[in-house]
């Protein structure tokens, strides 16, 4: 499927039936695998021979839809994960230990920002966050010896600030370490990182990808570019003998996919985060329409956005499609067929109006959820960043009027009708 267009990967990639066999990607609901005999087992558990022995590390019907987005990146292995949190926390533990450090941008997911300042630290890791904006040397100045990777999204929740790819990239290289994106609000569709130098991909399916809150899920992609071995020493867990598996050293014995073998049968085998395989059906179903979802999804963001810059009841709009927006150029450069439908404005009276403000709303539903076909809006700084304190929520990009608005695929009229008769209520 390398050949072919984005679009076509959506509806196509990850699973080609033979003759006879299913047209839909199956559902293999089992959690294990039958063998004629134990030696056969036994090469599974050396990482001798390739197969299925017990879902908690894989299942064809989650591989087949993670060789999906894998080839929708443009990636050269990829694996489910749970939640996108799992995939994240995987991400990181893959290569970096107690003892080791990651550089990371600063406007980040809020759960994302705990797992990494607060649960992350208990482990060990330790994490220096950096503005999105920071100048060059800003960036090579947050480095140390014990750094182990580079972490920022591509477009950040909810502050929307986006990520100069390029930049972090050759920072992260600079330090012989990898550089990690979490391309959920963008998906495969809008932007691939790895084009742009990023080594490591990942993504909250619940979103754009699964599209209906349907299934919660993650995934990691790994493009097969980061040579392991050219830095041995900075990574051990890959350029070492792993003695739970006789010794293998994944770098030597999987070469480009290391990275996913390691992260499968050592991180999968312990922490089971899998997905189940009705959940990765769903999810499959999603990306089947993903690239015509995701233009409507911008479509309505944009005109979402230039209401409310022009309503004299919104005291500020992000959203980098905007021609004021500060990160319209990025937008423009990495972004080209526009960014998603997620709009943050801040109302004017503060993080009590803005609650009133939502209150109102008829269309839009408060939720926890985001980038869904239904329209849906939050207010972070009393629900997914409520765990920080004023400084760290400046940091992260949220204010206490910001409301996070996701526009979803209905009429564009209709949505700017009710927000326009919840703001005439403040």
């Amino acid at each position: 499927m390398s050949n072919y267009k984005i679009e076509t990967k959506c509806v196509q990639g990850g699973y080609t039936p033979g003759n006879g066999e299913p047209r839909q990607i199956p559902i293999i609901q089992s959690t294990t695998f039958k063998y004629a005999t134990s030696e056969d087992m036994g090469k599974l558990f050396d990482l001798e021979a390739s197969g299925y022995f017990y879902s908690r590390l894989q299942n064809p019907t989650c591989d087949a839809v993670a060789a999906k987005i894998c080839e929708m990146e443009g990636g050269f292995a990829a694996m489910l994960t749970s939640s996108g949190q799992a995939a994240n926390f995987y991400a990181i533990f893959n290569i970096a230990n107690c003892g080791d450090h990651v550089v990371a941008s600063s406007t980040i997911y809020g759960g994302t920002f705990n797992l990494f300042a607060v649960t992350m630290k208990k482990m060990g890791i330790e994490f220096t966050f950096v503005t999105p904006d920071c100048t060059e040397e800003e960036l090579n100045a947050a480095f140390r010896p014990n750094t182990k990777a580079v972490f920022g999204e591509t477009i950040a929740n909810p502050a929307l600030t986006v990520l100069d790819i390029e930049k972090f990239a050759k920072a992260a290289h600079a330090h012989e370490v990898p550089l990690i994106i979490d391309n959920t609000f963008a998906t495969p569709v809008n932007c691939r990182p790895f084009e742009w130098g990023a080594d490591i991909v990942t993504h909250s399916t619940t979103k754009y990808m699964d599209g209906h809150g349907a299934a919660v899920g993650g995934c990691i992609v790994d493009s097969g570019n980061f040579d392991w071995l050219a830095h041995r020493e900075k990574f051990p867990g890959l350029c070492t003998p792993d003695d739970s598996y006789h010794g293998i050293v994944y770098a030597e014995k999987f070469g480009k996919g290391a990275y996913i073998y390691k992260a499968t049968a050592q991180l999968m085998r312990d922490f089971g985060s899998t997905p189940a395989p009705q959940s990765a059906f769903l999810l499959n179903l999603g990306l089947e329409s993903l690239h015509v979802r995701m233009a409507r999804h911008c479509e309505n963001g944009l005109a979402v956005a230039k209401f409310l810059e022009a309503h004299e009841k919104i005291a500020w709009v992000t959203y980098a499609d905007l021609e004021s927006s500060p990160y319209h150029e990025l937008a423009k450069k990495y972004l080209p067929k526009g960014s998603c439908g997620v709009v943050s404005f801040g109302v004017r009276g503060g993080r009590q109006a803005a609650e009133k403000f939502m209150k109102h709303l008829k269309l839009a539903a408060i939720e926890t959820h985001v980038a869904d076909a239904r329209t849906c809006c939050l207010h972070p700084a009393s629900a997914t960043h409520r765990q920080m304190n004023d400084e760290e929520l400046i940091a992260a990009g949220v204010s206490g009027d910001l409301v996070r608005l996701s526009c979803g695929l209905e009429n564009a009229e209709d949505l700017i009708a009710d927000l326009a008769q919840a703001l005439e209520q403040i």
